[in-house]
């Protein structure tokens, strides 16, 4: 190759590389929100959790060109958390929109962090505290399961079935989903026994045992399952 060729080919790569990338042009697996969605937003950079939340750059620009913009402006993501609206707004690319979803995010982690810290299962007698008062007193069985993130805070409380004076069905695939569906790694059961007694049934020990076969399938772990009868509970063997 001669000297001219070569320079020619490098002044034209030197071209390319001050074009604007705009996000359409990438692949779709390399989109920051397709990226976001298929392996979570701990995958994405800085600038790309940024261009996400801002959705769109300006003429000449994409959103991960303004992303990079706006964070350099503002030193680092500390300064844009601290950044008023209305500064926002100076900057080329950002309107009202834009300006008002940075500030409302960042405002929403602020209130998240100064809120109270969420109820953990720490134990069994935990798991049954939260369980008791959505079945004491019932006159039918009720399930009730308790989803939890990896350091025990609860993420979500539900009652999944209701049955008759003395059954409810173990419905395990609705189990499984709702704490996947909850985002979490672990989680526990509890359901009452309106006639008082506290031992298991061979419904319930099966019930069981294929419960904690499903969750081990999907790496979930099940911390317990209880039967609660007026102020007194029992763990059913896993």
């Amino acid at each position: 190759m001669n000297a001219q060729v070569r320079d020619c080919r490098c002044g034209l790569i030197q071209r390319l590389r001050r074009l604007p990338m705009r996000v359409k042009d990438l692949s779709e697996r390399d989109r920051p929100r397709e990226r976001l969605m298929s392996s979570g937003a701990a995958a994405l950079a800085d600038r790309e959790l940024l261009a996400v939340l801002l959705g769109s750059g300006f003429r000449g620009a994409s959103a991960l060109d303004l992303a990079t913009q706006v964070i350099e402006a503002c030193g680092d993501l500390d300064g844009l958390s601290r950044s008023d609206p209305h500064w926002l707004l100076t900057m080329r690319g950002i309107g009202p929109a834009k300006a008002a979803r940075v500030a409302a995010a960042f405002h929403l982690v602020r209130r998240a962090e100064s809120g109270p810290e969420p109820e953990r299962i720490t134990s069994t007698s935990d798991l049954a505290h939260a369980c008791a008062p959505l079945l004491r007193d019932r006159k039918h069985e009720r399930l009730v399961m308790v989803a939890c993130d990896t350091r025990g805070r609860i993420l979500k409380r539900a009652v999944l079935t209701e049955g008759g004076s003395d059954h409810t069905v173990m419905p395990v695939r609705e189990v499984i989903t709702e704490v996947l569906t909850a985002g979490g790694a672990m989680f526990g059961l509890a359901h009452n026994h309106p006639g008082g007694s506290l031992d298991p049934s061979q419904e319930d020990l099966e019930a069981t045992a294929r419960l904690l076969e499903a969750a081990q399938t999907v790496e979930l772990r099940l911390l317990d399952h209880l039967i609660i009868a007026d102020e007194s509970w029992r763990r059913i063997p896993l």
